[in-house]
């Protein structure tokens, strides 16, 4: 398993372990599954839930999304929750409706406090289908209203919460997105398998 074999090098280390997903059940007969204490033994302390292809190619429900939400917390993981919609959506100018839905689904089952950055982070994944990318000004955009949507249940919570663009960051435009007012960051998918993009997305991301 590579994630034991990375967790044990980066023990000690200021480096985090994650995981791409887990299992929605934390006990049980669930053959082939991975669940959040399996995880937290090898070492890791983050966890991806609802990535889009979980959503797309395995039928993960927005429902099945919020109980892996709480099956990480529940053993001591960060949940980095991502939410965004498809191409198709974003055309029918359905963002701000499939975004409002997905999240809707955690805060029934989690509180609103679970989403503060020091237990959690959202990723807004906008953008990334087919090669089709958003601008800085349409991300702003989703980040400020998934913010808003939390600070309309907890004016404390939505400041401190997290949440990172996850469509397609690269060195070109790191600068830009990090520098609008909402995106805290970002979940890098392909640039980070090559150094020099990824070090200058690092570069970015302290310059803001």
């Amino acid at each position: 398993m590579y994630l034991q074999d990375v967790g044990r090098l980066l023990r000690g280390s200021a480096i985090a372990l994650g995981a791409q997903t887990l299992c929605a059940d934390t006990q049980g007969a669930f053959t082939g599954e991975v669940s959040a204490a399996m995880l937290k033994d090898v070492g890791c302390s983050y966890v991806i839930v609802g990535h889009s292809e979980r959503r797309l190619l395995y039928r993960e429900s927005d429902q099945t999304v919020a109980r892996k939400f709480v099956a990480a917390q529940s053993k001591g993981l960060v949940p980095i929750l991502c939410v965004g919609e498809q191409l198709a959506e974003r055309e029918a100018e359905r963002t701000h409706e499939v975004v409002a839905r997905q999240l809707e689904a955690v805060l029934k089952l989690a509180s609103v406090d679970s989403l503060a950055s020091r237990r959690a982070g959202l990723r807004a994944r906008l953008g990334d289908w087919h090669g089709s990318q958003c601008n800085p000004e349409q991300a702003q955009d989703v980040h400020a209203f998934i913010r808003a949507q939390l600070a309309a249940r907890d004016a404390k919570i939505a400041p401190l919460t997290r949440i990172l663009y996850g469509g397609s960051v690269k060195a070109v435009n790191a600068a830009e997105l990090f520098a609008m007012p909402d995106i805290d960051g970002g979940l890098i998918g392909g640039a980070s398998l090559k150094a020099h993009e990824f070090i200058a997305i690092l570069s970015a991301a302290r310059a803001h």
